[in-house]
């Protein structure tokens, strides 16, 4: 306990040295008048090759007047960058020259994979606001290797990184810095005609990060404690003529050949040997409304889940990892959090709950509608009926209305209809659930969000309720914010996922923002402290648990390599049987405190790494565990990571039991450049000795087609496998768009 009151003194000690902060770190409020960035057409063919040697490019305006957000708001930029824009028929075209004193020696990236993270690379990017709708936003970004990444932006902070669109980069590599030129064709580009003409205008920002000193800029200006997708600060660019509407469809066919085999022990007892076709397709009725539609849908190519040990009383939420379901996730209602989600597309195209069997699916469609005013989106999906599984429809139907500045109102509505299967006794089946949620801003660093949903089950005549509320204020001094969530005992989304059923939670708290002007080894420390308080949603009385989680060493130093030391006190009130990873836990209240000492190094060089210790009680025993991940990247083409997590668990349960897990992880990605990649991981879990391989080669021979090589392989009990499971896939797609 005395370790846990010097932790909270030194938070409240924080609060005094915030007072010591750049005084210059305020918000601002967007421009009443955008800037206008006019943009030439190009007299000659553009040439994507990085070169930016084409003489259009001489004579196109230099937009250079970057606002710095990082490590300091404003003041000078060490890092300067130039950008031009040009069009031609079929493109809007950026080039960019992004200056930096060490050349090529100076380049922090770690790998050459597209959809990278941000933070670990020098990256330079735009983002466009096709509509106007101050709301959303379509990113293009890069590497100074060329690698892509693209993404949808909803209200400058909720992102769907599954989106991919056709567009082309090449970069070049100087003594001066990078050069970057882009071509985006007007076909992925949903923006609004004119009533007369074809001249339109596009809102856009743009950012450069300059990993080596964590420095970040943006044009135009926009607040440090927004995103650089904060359209609402959005400059325009104007004078672009598109061409006129034409018949927008990309098809994308592709073929497949899959072997299974299932062993036990040395004894084969099953192989499937399958080849397999089917297409993706997409059809922009209009610059605002597009149709998806998928037929005999295959995900071969998407990642593997990481095993997870589980020792809490809560449901583990797997992300979707699927390209079809991905793209406009965003959309849905709840789609952006992980405690209540009335639809959550990993319940389709399974033989049962998460991470089940496979299901095959059979058509899949979408329907997308956005306009300056409202969003209208629906979703169809029809999955076969296996040995394990009755055939399903799975139906979604959204609308969202904007209003105000950033505000917006929806309604969401799901149904599932499982067929009758007679050979496993099972009826037909309904269940259906209605959304209302929405997001108020009343000025621009608060945010209030709210959610009410309702579940009818026909399987179990029952109708449930659930509902979360969120407001928070965040500044550049400091974030505080409160959550409620409601999910009553009959709240049963069977096309969604929810964290626990019977809670009601509040999740308040907060912490400084304190930007030191004379400590520069230190870039940013927020100490802060979040209260979890969980009790029964049927009876308010029961307490299920609480917990205060108290930070007052959170710190990012210069290089962005950070240290965190925490403590969480702990309440839990155990009356229902309870026995995570085995270890039953007798039905009492307990009391327990947990420590928490974290480190990582600059993740951008060559070597890096991460190792963390969290200690204390647990229940009636102790835990400790134990976090280390290393990464070796001596060159952007080759990049080797392992991570380890160790658990000593002591005198825990009705029996005093002692447990120890290992999970040891490894990934070793090469590349030939961005398109041409291999990427081996492995995975071993000592609590259920099972051990996992995914190996995926993957070749984009044209912009958005591949062709992919995938080998798994699953053993339960590697040393002596009791059973096993391996898998080959061979695929390749084609992109065509008209």
């Amino acid at each position: 306990m005395k370790l846990h009151w010097i932790l909270l003194l030194a938070l409240c000690s924080g609060v005094q040295l915030i007072q010591g902060q750049d005084a210059d770190a305020e918000n601002f409020p967007p421009p009443e008048v955008p800037m206008e960035i006019p943009v030439s057409r190009a007299s000659t063919t553009i040439v994507v090759d990085g070169l930016l040697d084409e003489k259009d490019w001489e004579k196109a305006q230099i937009v250079d007047d970057f606002f710095r957000i990082e490590p300091r708001q404003g003041g000078k930029i060490t890092y300067k960058t130039l950008v031009r824009f040009l069009f031609d028929d079929k493109n809007l075209y950026v080039g960019a020259f992004c200056k930096d004193s060490l050349g090529v020696a100076g380049i922090r990236i770690q790998d050459l994979r597209r959809d990278f993270s941000w933070g670990e690379n020098d990256i330079f990017g735009v983002a466009l606001d096709p509509q106007n709708l101050k709301q959303y936003a379509q990113g293009f970004q890069t590497t100074p290797y060329g690698n892509q990444r693209d993404f949808q932006n909803f209200n400058g902070n909720n992102f769907d990184t599954g989106w991919n669109t056709l567009w082309r980069v090449r970069t070049q590599r100087t003594d001066e810095g990078f050069t970057v030129e882009m071509a985006i064709p007007f076909k992925s580009l949903r923006y609004n005609l004119p009533e007369n003409g074809n001249t339109i205008e596009l809102g856009m920002t743009m950012v450069r990060y300059a990993r080596r000193e964590v420095e970040v800029s943006t044009f135009p200006a926009i607040p440090q404690s927004f995103t650089p997708y904060r359209m609402t600060y959005a400059a325009k660019l104007t004078g672009i003529e598109v061409p006129p509407p034409s018949a927008n469809i990309r098809v994308e066919p592709y073929s497949l050949y899959q072997y299974d085999e299932n062993k036990a022990g040395d004894v084969l007892t099953s192989k499937v040997s399958d080849p397999k076709v089917g297409f993706d397709a997409k059809w922009a009725l209009n610059p605002k409304t597009v149709l998806d539609l998928t037929v005999n849908t295959d995900f071969a190519q998407a990642d593997v889940d990481r095993a997870v040990n589980n020792l809490e009383r809560f449901n583990i939420f797997f992300p979707e990892r699927r390209q079809f379901f991905l793209e406009n996730s965003g959309i849905w209602a709840g789609g952006l959090q992980q405690s209540i989600r009335p639809f959550f597309s990993r319940r389709i195209g399974l033989q049962g709950n998460f991470n089940a069997i496979p299901a095959p699916i059979d058509v899949g469609a979408r329907f997308t509608q956005r306009t300056e005013k409202d969003a209208l989106a629906g979703l169809f999906v029809r999955q076969r009926e296996t040995d394990g599984s009755a055939g399903a429809n799975f139906g979604v139907f959204r609308y969202l209305r904007n209003y105000g500045r950033e505000n917006n109102i929806g309604v969401m509505v799901t149904h599932r209809l499982d067929d009758s299967y007679d050979e496993l006794n099972l009826e037909s089946n309904n269940n259906t659930t209605i959304t209302v949620d929405g997001q108020i801003r009343p000025k621009s660093q608060w945010d209030i969000q709210y959610l009410l949903s309702t579940s009818i089950d026909e399987a179990t005549g029952e109708t449930g309720f659930a509902g979360r509320i969120f407001a928070g204020n965040d500044s550049n001094k400091y974030y505080y914010g409160w959550v409620t969530e409601y999910t009553d005992a009959n709240y049963n989304p069977r096309m969604g996922f929810v964290r626990q059923t019977n809670v009601i939670r509040h999740n308040p708290g907060g912490y400084f923002v304190w930007r030191p002007k004379k400590t520069n080894w230190i870039r940013r420390w927020d100490p802060g402290m979040f209260a979890n308080y969980l009790h029964d949603a049927t009876d308010p009385t029961q307490f299920q648990q609480a917990s205060l989680y108290i930070f007052p060493v959170f710190t990012w130093f210069k290089d962005n390599s950070f240290f965190e030391i925490s403590t969480t006190p702990t309440w839990q009130n155990i009356n229902f049987d309870f026995a995570p990873l085995g270890l039953q836990i007798a039905q009492d209240n307990y009391y327990y405190t947990r420590y928490l000492v974290q480190y990582n190094t600059d993740l951008s060089k060559k070597w890096s790494g991460d190792i963390g210790y969290n200690f204390g009680s647990f229940y009636n025993g102790t835990r400790n565990t134990i976090n280390a991940a290393a990464r070796f990247a001596p060159i952007p083409h080759a990049a080797l990571a392992l991570e380890y997590e160790h658990n000593t668990i002591k005198d825990v349960g009705v029996d005093e039991s002692n447990l120890s897990t290992n999970l040891y992880s490894a990934n070793l990605r090469l590349a030939l450049n961005p398109r041409l990649q291999l990427s081996t991981f492995y995975q071993y879990n000592s609590f259920d000795e099972q051990g996992r391989w995914n190996v995926r080669m993957s070749w984009e021979y044209m912009p958005l087609s591949f062709v992919y090589l995938v080998f798994n392989d699953t053993q339960t009990d590697v040393f002596d496998p009791v059973q096993s499971t391996r898998q080959f896939i061979g695929k390749i797609t084609f992109l065509k768009q008209f």
